[in-house]
């Protein structure tokens, strides 16, 4: 059973820095990290596959940078300047085969 576990949420003042990290059980393929807003559909943030190729949501693409640790089984997701508009629930995904989620995070973002 692949775990993921996510690390690094909580309340910050916009225009501050947040980092998320997420741990896996295993080595993983692409991984990447999702949001979901009250009221909202799950959104992708930004991916990151195996070899370092990165995706980013047009909405957070000149603020947020994704990376990953291999040898440590890790994703991370550096957030600056952050807006209200982010505030969501963080999710880690990880492909092995099938999709692996993390239980999620909450990230809030003050005005």
């Amino acid at each position: 059973q692949v775990r993921l576990v996510e690390s690094g949420g909580g309340l910050v003042q916009a225009g501050g820095s947040l980092r998320l990290s997420c741990a896996a059980s295993r080595s993983m393929g692409t991984m990447g990290w999702y949001r979901q807003a009250p009221g909202k559909q799950r959104e992708l943030v930004a991916t990151v596959t195996s070899g370092g190729t990165t995706n980013y949501a047009d909405s957070v693409r000149a603020r947020f940078t994704i990376s990953r640790d291999n040898a440590k089984n890790t994703v991370y997701l550096q957030m600056n300047n952050l807006k209200p508009e982010d505030t969501a629930v963080y999710y880690c995904k990880g492909w092995w085969g099938i999709d692996y989620w993390g239980q999620g995070t909450q990230i809030t973002v003050s005005s």
